[in-house]
């Protein structure tokens, strides 16, 4: 027990001498970072969660438009791409923290959520995002997907030291964020296709049952 002690004083000594004692949690993300990011989280999985609430087979495969998606494939390519989104991070993170390119990003944290909800800029998935690219069929096997998914990571936010910071990405398009923000990003994704579920129940065309 005396060793114990004695050594962990040496120990922090030498930490206190080398300037390392005030750095070793300095590159974690602050406490309203993470509060930030889990409110997100779970206010868009809840969301997505009761998306099919109370909806028939006809009104979760109905198409406001020839060549436009239904509800059962919108939850599909959320599902989906939660995954890929963070599998993308996961693979930035095991690179070395490149902390030289924080100059390259220009969108701050607040842009990123209604940048990606605003439905006036239309977007197109890639290939591999494409709800028939999905392994899911069903709007319930879908959610159920996507609500573990989005617990494991509200989990990882809540508990990781890792340095989202200066893990700088460079994403499709030429933009660079850090992996904190690829976090946000992701959510907004989730949140701009369940503002497009909701457009379509809202379409006067959508079937009554």
């Amino acid at each position: 027990m005396f060793f114990k002690r004695t050594f962990g004083r040496f120990l922090l000594a030498l930490l206190v001498i080398t300037g390392l004692a005030g750095t070793l949690t300095d590159n974690t993300l602050t406490k309203d970072e993470r509060k930030n990011a889990v409110t997100l989280l779970k206010e868009t999985r809840g969301k997505v969660s009761a998306a099919a609430n109370g909806l028939s087979a006809k009104q979760l495969d109905w198409k406001p438009s020839p060549g436009s998606w239904s509800i059962n494939e919108c939850l599909a390519h959320i599902a989906l791409t939660e995954n890929v989104l963070w599998q993308q991070l996961e693979t930035g993170l095991k690179a070395r923290p490149n902390p030289d390119f924080r100059d390259s990003i220009r969108l701050k944290d607040a842009e990123i959520q209604p940048m990606m909800t605003d439905r006036t800029t239309k977007r197109s998935a890639s290939e591999a995002l494409l709800p028939q690219n999905a392994p899911w069929k069903t709007a319930a096997a879908a959610i159920n997907e996507f609500k573990k998914q989005r617990s494991d990571h509200i989990r990882y936010v809540r508990n990781t030291t890792e340095d989202l910071r200066n893990h700088v990405l460079h994403i499709p398009g030429g933009a660079y964020i850090d992996a904190y923000q690829m976090i946000l990003l992701m959510n907004g994704h989730a949140e701009r296709h369940y503002k497009q579920i909701e457009a379509i129940r809202a379409e006067p065309g959508f079937p009554k049952s």
